[in-house]
């Protein structure tokens, strides 16, 4: 065994083991564990605090450390002799070690720091195997991109600030009513900006899908299912926690930039045909959700309806864990894959559920949880976030009722579209017939410790989905300020408590069968259910552990009444395929027809591009093969990155034109230059 891979999976479990036991710490204790480090000149005393919302995030993150890095023991076989996988170990460790600093962090200094120390050890990486050039060109479009957006969270930090005169976080909340109406629309759009680019949400995300598949799979798992989370947790820790005012304004633009990235993400995953990169655009899909249920929280809590700010901002935090958790799975899937069978591409797999069962069994899992079918863990959120949509009928502004209305329908097309993605996704890898050699050729999966990887993960979507009460009360513990207890207030009532409370309300919770099971299953409720008025006592009401009973009870009873009344004669024989001996795998369904539908009618978001090539015979008079191949730009590359390049570029080239003057011209450059400074430090001082 290489020392690399058992330092990676060892040092990993170790940090991941340790990032549970501060995230239920930090969770458990309202009040902020403070740890003053080292002083720095000119910068003081850097310090760290736990707080139940920095504990919720390290908890999240260590759920997803733990499983990766049993899986790199496996995993990391496939890079011996070609990668060195003790610098693998070392940049693994300085991710997770970086994490846990960026959460905890008390002040703008340590905040930055952890940040730059995080973003410059992903990078490395994203460019571990460093030959290929897409994962070097990967890696420096994310370091660039990345810099740009540490330099406006820097700026936003130094805003928010300056009344304050200090960079801790505690004096940064106590000063925040002073900040005028300009620095905070400033605040909120550096932000979402800077922290967007980290989230991988619309429109600064054009590294995230090059990044995710060039990077190895248990660092991908990692990069999409914690260091994502970072971008969240710096939107609400700047514009939430530290600057509460700004929480209309960023409701407002979170909830429009979050479900366009819904939308958007979804279809690019939808017609993507790389496994890889199709999870990198359901990542976007997956953190614009959770972006529109946040903006929807911070719009209620603006107007001071702070219940169902708590239902907002929860379903978001809710939504970003579920995600962490399949899609880190996810991607480990992808990886076995990738190794056994040589490919990502879905055109060119198929029929791998006879020759890895349990990397099918895990990936199908997650499958059904990111396509929010109950009773896994995604449906809920996701229902929830749903929910919290619908409440504006409470809100009397009739520009925030249109708001979330069309919110609301892009979430809901959203939430169909991704059925449809991971069908394709699952039956197109793991189902039908091989359509490549090397496919053919798989006859076993990767090593038991990749499978307990992916099997813990997998029980991890299936118990949350099950018992999502237990997942309600961790949210509601996290939640900051005023909004703590609400959450569980509003879903979990005291059902078991039944002499307590009278009128219809408990009648009716009652009949739907709240109790039912009590005692049998502990937890405060069975059923998610939210309380409303005096004339709708009961407004909406779901609950995962029914489901998964009653599925359960019929499935069985379906297969005993097959196994009992079924006629057991099995007659064998070819399966008909037209008059052929066999169905070809070129003659079967492949990843783009089965996505061409969603292509062909959402073509004016794609705007491909047709490239013709023609070639002439017969005196260059006839035409004898033309053949055209469709490239779609990616809409973000389109919008954002690709004018924002050419800008640069632009002034690039002005400035080189400087390099190519007289002497005369570069006196004068310095004579000029030297009486600005000199101006202003005349006005300075």
């Amino acid at each position: 065994m290489n020392r690399g891979a058992l330092a990676t999976a060892f040092f990993g479990a170790l940090i991941g083991a340790c990032m549970l036991a501060l995230g239920a710490a930090a969770l458990l204790g309202r009040a902020p564990t403070i740890v003053h480090s080292w002083s720095l000149p000119a910068f003081g005393t850097p310090h760290f605090a736990a707080t139940p919302l920095s504990g919720f995030f390290v908890l999240i993150a260590g759920t997803i450390a733990v499983p990766s890095s049993i899986y790199s023991l496996a995993y990391l076989r496939r890079y011996r002799g070609e990668y060195s996988l003790d610098a693998f170990a070392a940049l693994y460790v300085l991710v997770l070690l970086s994490v846990i600093a960026i959460f905890f962090a008390a002040d703008a200094v340590s905040f930055t720091v952890a940040w730059e120390i995080m973003t410059l050890t992903s990078c490395g990486l994203i460019s571990f195997e460093w030959r290929d050039r897409r994962a070097a060109r990967a890696a420096l479009l994310t370091l660039a991109m990345s810099e740009f957006g540490t330099l406006a969270v820097v700026l936003a930090f130094l805003l928010a600030a300056r009344p304050s005169g200090s960079l801790d976080f505690t004096a940064i909340a106590a000063h925040a009513g002073a900040l005028s109406p300009v620095a905070r629309v400033f605040i909120v759009l550096l932000s979402l900006f800077g922290f967007g680019v980290k989230a991988g949400v619309l429109p600064f995300n054009a590294w995230l899908p090059r990044a995710y598949p060039a990077a190895p799979a248990n660092a991908t798992a990692i990069i999409a299912g914690v260091l994502v989370n970072c971008g969240l947790y710096g939107m609400l820790l700047l514009n939430l926690v530290l600057v509460p005012q700004n929480a209309m304004l960023f409701g407002a633009l979170a909830l429009a930039v979050g479900a366009l990235s819904a939308i958007v993400g979804i279809l690019y995953a939808t017609i993507d045909d790389d496994l890889k990169r199709m999870l990198a655009f359901s990542s976007v899909e997956n953190l614009g959700i959770a972006l529109t249920a946040i903006g929807a929280g911070a719009i209620f809590l603006a107007l001071h309806r702070f219940d169902l700010a708590a239902l907002g901002i929860g379903a978001g935090l809710w939504h970003m864990a579920n995600h962490s958790l399949y899609k880190a799975l996810l991607f480990l899937g992808a990886g076995a894959v990738d190794t056994v069978a040589g490919s990502t591409r879905m055109n060119l797999l198929g029929g791998l559920v006879r020759a890895a069962p349990v990397t099918a069994t895990c990936f199908l899992v997650a499958a059904v949880a990111i396509a929010g079918i109950p009773p896994l863990n995604g449906f809920a959120s996701e229902w929830l976030t749903l929910e919290t949509l619908l409440r504006s009928a409470e809100v009397g502004l009739v520009p925030v009722k249109i708001a979330f209305v069309l919110a609301g329908a892009l979430i809901a097309l959203t939430a169909a579209l991704a059925v449809t993605c991971f069908v394709k996704a699952y039956a197109m890898t793991f189902l039908g017939t091989p359509r490549s050699e090397s496919t053919r050729n798989v006859r076993r999966e990767l090593p038991a410790a990749a499978g307990i990887g992916m099997g813990l993960l997998a029980g991890a979507c299936v118990v949350a989905g099950i018992f999502p009460a237990y997942a309600i009360q961790l949210i509601d513990a996290a939640l900051p300020g005023t909004l703590h207890g609400q959450l569980a207030a509003a879903l979990l009532p005291p059902f078991l408590e039944f002499g307590h409370g009278s009128g219809g309300f408990m009648r009716d919770f009652h009949a739907l069968g709240a109790t039912i099971g009590a005692g049998i299953i502990p937890g405060r409720s069975l059923v998610v259910l939210h309380r409303g008025g005096a004339t709708n006592p009961v407004v909406f009401a779901m609950s995962s552990t029914y489901l998964a009973v009653f599925s359960a009870v019929i499935l069985g009873g379906v297969f005993v009444t097959v196994r009992l009344f079924a006629r057991r004669t099995v007659a064998r024989a070819r399966a008909w395929a037209g008059g052929l001996r066999s169905l070809l795998p070129e003659m079967t369904y492949t990843a783009t027809g089965f996505s061409n539908p969603v292509r062909v009618i959402f073509e004016a978001v794609f705007n491909p591009r047709t490239i013709e090539n023609t070639r002439e015979a017969v005196h260059d008079h006839f035409r004898v093969a033309i053949t055209r191949r469709r490239e779609r730009d990616y809409v973000g590359d389109r919008l954002a990155t690709e004018p924002l390049v050419a800008k640069v570029r632009d002034y690039a080239n002005d400035l080189a034109r400087m390099h190519h003057g007289r002497l005369e011209g570069y006196v004068t450059y310095a004579l000029v230059a030297l009486v600005v400074v000199m101006l202003a430090v005349v006005f300075l001082a």
